[in-house]
């Protein structure tokens, strides 16, 4: 086998220019509110402030935390007690409503209020953390990353595992051509959380196993506001099942399942290494569409055109316990989680920390690219960064923004029960009328997005 790389290595200054024209073509430089003073800190609120929200606290602790928010006054509460100087809020529309006197936000409710925390801050003019999946269905991700371009400040999605050097090394061997052009990728994850039985679920690590929507109502906790934390979602009464995370995840309502959780992270590398955008065509299989709850084993298969000098790509989704044949017939070391792209000239495995050249032998003598995409300053520091200096982020908007529709198309495509073809202008299925109520949801009385 021939493994010399099919097109030249562009040096350390071509990729720089290269990638600050992108940069500048994805994302015009933010609006700075602080100056060129990198030592000065931003004054940031924090919508969504326990669990992974606690986390992401944790992640911008170098700044100014002016307000804390969150539905439970637990969590509140807790990281009140970090902060005592910044104000506190359970509803963040309050925040936004009297506080005028900051720089960011960090957004970390669950995912069917991701747009609604999110969107008030870009038309603010404020720099946005939202955590993945960027929104809860196609049509939010569209008003989201049309409203990031026309705001014009730092935004990044919490794709945490795109700052690493392992992602960064897989890149570079699939675009200098080590493996040569690349007509399949196939992405698959192990958990399965969502609709199964109880055995199942105890097999497989699940914390729930439901089959239906409970049919009694529980007290919610003292704490916890309710109404809030259902927000635009339609109202039903509290039971466990649903709170506290992970658990609501499972259901359609408020999340999307393990299509658009883990795809944000999985997904994102074979999106940013092959330059995907929007696909031509989606279809899944996988168990019976229940109405109200994701399946927890199922598969998507997107095809997507040629890209520049690249040809047409097949990607399919795996998640639970479907794998990928080649995986099942041992042709590949069987990994739990992978990425694998087939080129014409070999195979790149990978997951979160750790790639391979395949067949290994092959490539015995294979010399790599020299690295050619920088470090990440880390995935939190690049956002801060970019707050205070205008240089794009990574997971900006623009990019998350495309990302998460395509993951959301797989769900779609699931519940239709039909091959997709997308027409991305029109944010519709040509073929399939009925997707529509997928793509964009109807919202409680009292909440709108505009």
């Amino acid at each position: 086998m021939n493994h010399t790389l099919s097109r030249s290595l562009p040096s350390r200054r071509q990729f720089l220019q290269s990638t600050a024209a992108a940069g500048a073509a994805m994302l015009a430089a933010p609006a700075i509110l602080r100056g060129q003073n990198l030592n000065e800190k931003l004054d940031i609120a924090i919508i969504g402030s326990g669990g992974r929200g606690y986390g992401n606290l944790q992640s911008v602790a170098s700044e100014n935390i002016v307000a804390l928010c969150d539905v439970n006054e637990g969590n509140l509460n807790r990281a009140g007690t970090q902060y005592p100087g910044a104000k506190r809020y359970v509803d963040f529309r309050k925040l936004y409503d009297e506080l005028k006197a900051f720089d960011a936000v960090v957004v970390s409710t669950c995912e069917h209020t991701h747009a609604f925390a999110t969107l008030p801050a870009l038309q603010m003019g404020k720099h946005v953390y939202c955590e993945k999946p960027l929104t809860h269905n196609i049509w939010e991700a569209r008003i989201i990353r049309e409203a990031a371009a026309k705001a014009n400040v730092a935004t990044q999605m919490g794709t945490q595992i795109h700052a690493t050097d392992n992602y960064r090394r897989v890149v570079e061997l699939i675009q200098s051509g080590a493996i040569g052009p690349v007509r399949e990728t196939h992405v698959w994850v192990s958990r399965a959380w969502g609709l199964q039985s109880p055995e199942d679920a105890k097999k497989n690590g699940d914390i729930v196993s439901v089959q239906d929507r409970p049919k009694e109502a529980e007290q919610p906790p003292s704490d916890l506001n309710w109404d809030l934390w259902l927000g635009p979602a339609p109202e039903r009464p509290f039971h466990n099942v649903y709170f506290p995370g992970p658990k609501w995840y499972r259901w359609w309502d408020f999340g999307s399942g393990t299509m658009s959780d883990l795809g944000s992270h999985w997904i994102d590398l074979p999106f940013w290494a092959l330059e995907l955008k929007h696909p031509l065509t989606i279809e899944a299989s996988g168990p019976p569409p229940h109405a109200e709850l994701a399946p927890a084993s199922m598969q998507v298969t997107y095809e997507y055109g040629p890209r520049g000098d690249q040809p047409g790509l097949s990607l399919t989704w795996y998640q639970g316990a479907n794998k990928p044949k080649i995986w099942q017939d041992g042709g590949i070391p069987q990994w739990g989680n992978g990425v694998l792209f087939i080129g014409d000239k070999g195979m790149v495995l990978a997951d979160y920390g750790q790639h391979v050249l395949l067949p290994e032998k092959d490539f015995a003598d294979f010399k790599r690219p020299e690295p050619f995409i920088p470090a990440s300053r880390g995935h939190h520091a690049e956002w801060i960064h970019a707050c205070k200096t205008g240089e794009p982020t990574t997971c900006n908007f623009e990019y998350a923004g495309w990302l998460t529709e395509a993951n959301h198309l797989g769900n779609v495509a699931y519940r239709t029960g039909k091959k997709l073809e997308w027409d991305p202008a029109k944010l519709e299925a040509t073929n399939a009328p009925e997707a529509q109520k997928f793509i964009r949801r109807e919202y409680r009385k009292g909440w709108n997005l505009a």
